[in-house]
């Protein structure tokens, strides 16, 4: 009732008192009973029959606190699997609300000098890989879409910056602070300055409502959470690593369906043909089919038939006469202007 007395095979005996013992093994179905006793050099006894743990519960009423009871098996498996339930639902629930509403606002809350320092990660991180084109007129023609595009707009506290990338993706990405990063694939498949504006009226939209600066906060805090639940500490680190990256983001349908709305309204505002907008999206469209893995651009905006058909229902609402972009700039000639470029 006190302890274990046990004979060794010299017949010599070895007595432990239940005070000094600690169960290591043994709480689960398939496992053997292993106790020790003492400190680093500890002896072991190891048992393989957990009705060993049975017959203490019995013979020693005032040990059974110190080891573990076979017959509470089932209700510790049911307790085990009511915690997991727990987690996924309490993991669910931080997914779809708690890391949303945690994005949005931290991202509503951060300086915009914080912004422009998180977009200039994400570029030069860009450029890591893909050689900058630095034509400086084709730049500057580039630059004057955007003026065109903001000059109707309120006053905005971001300047906003266009970097264009050596690269044959037809793809175009907005990030946080004004950084605007445009592909050469989506230059060569522009077939106008207007379908261009449209593509960036779009973009410039997902900047000023702060879309990718809430999504790079809601990857870094999933990928937190993840690396949280699993015990990851390396995973804490690359979270703020991966933060930097925005090809694998995606914004909701809600942020799509935003900016191609005010994106529209922004081109009306500078009198610049709506269709512009439908019409880069039917050659983007057009251009899927011939090269699934280079078109990026249509891949991360989802429902794009359905997108078109919203537009056009906008389109036909404008009442005006759309004034020409650029007529004097020969735009097949911005398909060049990677032509000059920075060394990677």
């Amino acid at each position: 009732a006190t302890g274990l007395r046990m004979m060794k095979e010299d017949d010599a005996i070895v007595w432990w008192p239940y005070g000094q013992i600690r169960q290591a093994q043994g709480s689960y179905a398939g496992e053997p009973v292993r106790l020790e006793r003492g400190g680093d050099m500890a002896e072991v006894l190891v048992v393989p029959e957990a009705g060993f743990l049975s017959a203490i519960q019995q013979l020693a009423p005032g040990a059974r606190a110190r080891f573990h009871a076979p017959a509470r098996r089932s209700t510790r498996l049911r307790l085990t699997l009511v915690a997991a339930i727990g987690v996924i639902v309490l993991g669910a629930a931080l997914y779809l609300w708690g890391i949303p509403a945690f994005a949005n606002a931290v991202a509503s809350r951060i300086p915009v000098s914080w912004e422009e320092q998180l977009g200039q990660q994400v570029v030069e991180q860009l450029t890591a890989t893909s050689r900058r084109c630095t034509d400086p007129e084709r730049l500057k023609v580039l630059d004057r879409i955007v003026s065109t595009l903001t000059a109707p707009s309120a006053p905005v506290p971001y300047t906003f910056r266009i970097t264009v990338l050596a690269d044959p993706t037809i793809n175009a990405l907005a990030a946080p602070g004004g950084h605007l990063v445009l592909f050469a694939g989506l230059l060569e498949k522009t077939k106008t300055p207007e379908q261009l504006a449209g593509v960036l009226a779009h973009e410039i939209q997902h900047v000023l409502q702060r879309h990718p600066t809430r999504a790079l906060f809601r990857d870094m805090s999933m990928r937190t959470l993840i690396a949280s639940l699993t015990g990851d500490a390396g995973g804490l680190a690359s979270a703020l690593e991966a933060a930097g990256t925005l090809g694998g983001l995606r914004y909701s349908r809600k942020d799509e369906a935003a900016a191609d709305r005010d994106g529209m309204t922004m081109l009306q505002a500078a009198r610049i043909d709506p269709a512009s907008m439908i019409d880069v999206f039917l050659v983007l469209k057009k251009e899927a089919g011939d090269v699934p893995r280079a078109l990026t651009y249509l891949s991360n905006h989802p429902h794009t038939d359905d997108r078109i058909a919203d537009l056009r229902r906008m389109a036909a609402q404008a009442r005006y006469t759309p004034v020409p972009l650029l007529p004097e700039y020969p735009w097949a000639e911005m398909g060049k202007i990677c032509e000059v470029r920075t060394p990677q």
